[in-house]
């Protein structure tokens, strides 16, 4: 019942107002910083609920005065009025109230680490692989994040078989990681002679980034191997034993960067994207559900499998998971993308509504 939920929020917020009230909390630090944390996240939800019982109350005094006798019909209009009205914000905060009151994922208030790979498709693989990339950060970019690029692997004709890179600023994994899975494209290749139109995919995993201390590696269980890079670089190129290659021994991960001519450099960001991988396995262990590691996210990369397709022909591009076309495929590669994170976030709530009873 939306009342109890309301009751819990009001007496919650009451218990922690009273806690951070009491000069004792200053003297342990940690119990301090818990409790406004709590107290700022359910301000909303506190804020919300007030207005509930407010409109909630007006209704219940509008209905009462409507029952009393010798009423003339101004009055009796006015007060059916406030009755309607009251009813309508009631209606309205019970559904926000219930929004509010869904438990906030963590992670999706950190940076991100996206790795995108050609899958199925050949060079046109690769080549849809580089738009997805440029997509995904111009994407990025209009959010006002960062990007970093920390590996690459480029195709013989100019596309991407694999690129890893950093999303820096806080919500930056909340909002990409809708960008996770196989992304489908159909279109007559650059190299197709003939115009006949193929399929290819590209897949995408966004993870979290994860602080030092979420996730200890025991150097004892990597092995780590350097070798010269090869690609475009410069000078350093097949001359100085600047790539590294990481190997996780437990559970067998293996990362590769060879972007940088530094090798410290190298095993650097090696590292990151090590930690990340290892926090969404960890992740996944503790919620099997979640769509949180690279394999549920990426799946096998088959063009049977897909979240979004990229119909060139038609000029129009359709999100499987909420059934969304949009026929804006020029401005979607260049990143304008909020029409599909906004309908997949209203999903997200609608199947966690759903879920969940208050």
């Amino acid at each position: 019942m939306i009342e109890r939920l309301v009751r819990e929020i009001i007496e919650r917020h009451e218990a922690i107002t009273a806690e951070l009230s009491d000069p004792s909390i200053f003297d342990d630090q940690a119990r301090y910083a818990e409790v406004s944390k709590a107290h700022s996240e359910l301000s909303e939800a506190h804020r919300l609920a007030s207005e509930y019982q407010a409109a909630e109350r007006a209704g219940i005094e509008a209905e009462e005065m409507l029952a009393e006798d010798g009423l003339d019909l101004e009055m009796r209009d006015f007060l059916q009025e406030e009755l309607t009205k009251a009813r309508e914000n009631v209606a309205r905060l019970d559904e926000a109230i219930r929004l509010a009151s869904l438990e906030q994922d963590p992670r999706d208030a950190k940076g991100a680490i996206v790795e995108v790979r050609s899958a199925a498709g050949g060079d046109e693989a690769a080549l849809f692989a580089a738009e997805i990339y440029r997509m995904i950060t111009k994407y990025a970019e209009r959010l006002r994040f960062k990007h970093e690029v920390l590996s690459t692997s480029e195709s013989p004709i100019g596309g991407l078989k694999e690129i890893i890179f950093e999303v820096k600023g806080k919500g930056a994994y909340g909002v990409l990681k809708w960008e996770s899975g196989v992304h489908r494209v159909q279109r007559v290749p650059v190299t197709e002679s003939t115009g006949r139109i193929h399929t290819s995919t590209a897949t995408v995993a966004v993870l979290p980034e994860v602080e030092d201390v979420e996730v200890i590696i025991d150097t004892n269980d990597l092995r780590v191997d350097v070798y010269r890079s090869s690609g475009p670089g410069g000078q350093s190129v097949n001359t100085t034993d600047s790539a590294v290659r990481i190997t996780h021994l437990p559970t067998g991960l293996v990362v590769s960067c060879q972007d940088e001519k530094s090798q410290l450099q190298n095993k650097e960001r090696a590292m990151r994207i090590l930690g990340a991988r290892l926090q969404a396995a960890a992740d996944a262990e503790k919620d099997a559900a979640e769509a949180a590691t690279r394999r549920s996210q990426v799946g096998t990369g088959d063009r049977a499998q897909k979240i979004r397709t990229y119909n060139y022909p038609q000029g129009r591009v359709t999100d499987h998971r909420v059934g969304l076309t949009s026929h804006r495929m020029e401005g979607i590669m260049q990143g304008e993308l909020e029409e599909f994170t906004e309908a997949l976030v209203a999903w997200d709530r609608a199947e966690q509504l759903a879920d969940t009873t208050f």
